[in-house]
């Protein structure tokens, strides 16, 4: 039977959305159930199809789809197996309902074939048999939308991690056929961070939507975008020519990032590193694919951010390298190879004298040897160990003055906060229980913050450095003269001790700069309440001239390098 054309009627009140509803009429004549249903059907744009051939309702599927299959076999019944089989390989998203008398193993057989509903003439209505329809095509379309949120990221409607990695395997599936090569990007916004803190999660959230649709605009058809994770999103390009056109995606794309981003009450600028790793071998598995962009878009941080990488064997070697680091670096943390050295600082009043130390940690890696903290604390803040080395610092230094102080009650120690360190809101109970844990008040302890970390983290570590001094803990300011802190912020700041940078201990004596600034430095943080401490000493001369400006304490290798417990004891002993 040819197809009986288009007929739009009246619903009922549930039918809200329009439907293309094809059916298909394995029967001699128009039965009346049928007919009757294109009465029952609203007037909000229902399309009923008609046809009475397989061949032709499989045409139809595929070139028009359906919002829904009625399959109606007649009396007596024509066989449905074959027929819902050819139906649904045309439409595998449309639902699929048979009519007619069929016996509960034909009927079974017809749902595992494809149908999603199998219902009798003989109990049916017109208008039941409309709502059995409606209520089909609602199913599926709840079925398609859990799929759909489980493959796709609910903030920006992007792919997904599993979606992409699913399709970067059928792109190297395609590859392997064609020849062509694969392209996939890592891209990592920097310093998102900032931008949570600074402005709200609402505002990062925004900055991510807007970040999404951009990169989708530059995408061909047959690419792929996905939001990967948190601020990190990966790009997949399939039939490239060569290395210089991904590379010009790469370029389009970091200009376009760097667009002004307006939000609600603001505007926001950023960047990001892309790491770019070209697939020659379709045998890569997927995920070793996106390992490598990865790996090239870590490169892109360390060289300074706002850049792209290219993946090559160079970088494979480091990787490797990073990945044993890592795990001997957790090692290390659980068995106890890190340790704490301990650097003598000395008043510079007339009486010189020792009056605490600054705890550095080291790790006696078996192999390597002793490790500085420029070494792997860069490495332990990625990988998220900063609180764990965190709290191992300061346990230590904490107990090792406790027991100092049996002797010397006066006597102080201080450590570094790491920037990652500074994002850690849980930072001032973590150092309240360590100072509790070794019978000490939280002011026995000093926590130098670096000058660079206070500029990068901003308002943040303004608050936790608030948080820390309420809690009693000292804080002085380490690396001073290396950023760009306003004399404003530096007003504010509850810091009892700025720490001059050692570089500029080269220039004493020097006309007219070094002299100069120190005198000036000295100045400053006299008015503002602070001592200051110099860094770096390494000769007489530069001590006698901080003398001479009334610098207040130092340390560095003329007045003692940092030395394990025991031999710090053996300082305090000597006075």
């Amino acid at each position: 039977m040819s197809s009986k054309g288009v007929h739009v009627t009246e619903a009922p009140p549930e039918m809200r959305q329009p439907l293309r509803i094809l059916i298909v009429e394995l029967s001699d004549g128009a039965p009346v159930l049928v007919s009757d249903l294109l009465r029952a059907v609203d007037s909000l744009g229902t399309v009923l199809v008609r046809t009475g051939r397989i061949a032709e309702a499989t045409q139809e599927l595929l070139d028009h789809g359906a919002s829904a299959v009625l399959l109606e076999l007649g009396s007596p019944p024509a066989p449905a197996e074959e027929a819902v089989a050819q139906l649904h390989a045309a439409a595998p998203q449309a639902p699929l309902v048979v009519l007619g008398e069929l016996d509960e193993e034909r009927a079974l057989r017809a749902i595992r074939a494809g149908a999603q509903d199998v219902l009798r003439r003989s109990q049916l209505t017109p208008a039941q048999l409309a709502r059995a329809l409606r209520f089909a095509v609602e199913r599926q379309r709840a079925q398609a939308q859990l799929a759909h949120r489980a493959l796709h990221d609910p903030l920006t409607g992007l792919p997904n991690r599993e979606l992409f990695l699913d399709r970067l395997g059928v792109a190297l599936d395609r590859s392997r056929r064609s020849g062509g090569r694969v392209a996939v990007l890592f891209l990592d916004v920097d310093n998102f961070k900032q931008v949570n803190d600074s402005l709200g999660h609402a505002a990062g959230d925004r900055l991510l939507v807007v970040l999404a649709d951009r990169l989708r605009s530059m995408l061909r058809p047959m690419d792929t975008v996905a939001r990967f994770g948190g601020d990190e999103f990966t790009l997949l390009f399939e039939d490239l020519a060569s290395e210089r056109e991904v590379v010009l995606v790469a370029e389009r794309i970091s200009r376009s990032v760097q667009l002004p981003i307006h939000l609600e009450q603001s505007e926001a600028r950023v960047t990001v590193s892309i790491g770019i790793a070209m697939v020659d071998d379709p045998g890569v598995p997927p995920e070793a694919a996106i390992r490598d962009a990865d790996t090239a878009m870590y490169r892109a941080k360390e060289r300074g951010r706002s850049r792209f990488e290219l993946f090559d064997e160079a970088a494979k070697l480091r990787a490797t390298r990073r990945l044993e680091l890592e795990r001997e670096l957790r090692r290390a943390v659980e068995v106890g190879q890190l340790k704490l050295h301990y650097q003598p600082r000395f008043s510079l009043e007339e009486e010189r004298r020792l009056i605490g130390f600054e705890a550095l940690v080291r790790w006696e890696h078996p192999q390597r040897g002793l490790l500085l903290p420029s070494e792997f604390i860069p490495l332990a803040e990625e990988i998220g160990l900063a609180r764990a080395v965190g709290e191992l610092v300061a346990a230590r230094a904490l107990g090792q003055l406790a027991r100092w102080r049996a002797q010397y009650p006066e006597l102080s120690v201080s450590i570094n906060l790491s920037p990652r360190q500074l994002e850690d809101t849980g930072l001032p109970a973590m150092l309240i229980a360590a100072a509790r844990d070794a019978g000490l008040e939280p002011d026995a302890l000093v926590v130098e913050i670096g000058e660079q970390a206070l500029e990068r983290n901003g308002e943040l570590a303004a608050r936790v450095a608030e948080a820390l001094r309420e809690a009693g803990v000292r804080i002085a300011i380490d690396d001073y003269g290396t950023g760009a802190v306003s004399l404003e912020r530096l007003r504010r700041l509850p810091a009892e001790a700025l720490k001059l940078h050692e570089s500029f201990l080269s220039e004493l004596g020097s006309p007219p700069g070094g002299t100069a600034f120190v005198r000036a430095l000295v100045g400053l943080a006299h008015s503002l309440g602070m001592s200051l401490v110099a860094e770096g000493v390494e000769t007489d001369e530069q001590l006698r001239a901080l003398q001479a400006f009334g610098v207040d304490a130092a340390q560095g290798s003329r007045l003692g390098p940092p030395v394990p417990p025991e031999q710090a004891a053996e300082l305090l002993a000597r006075g």
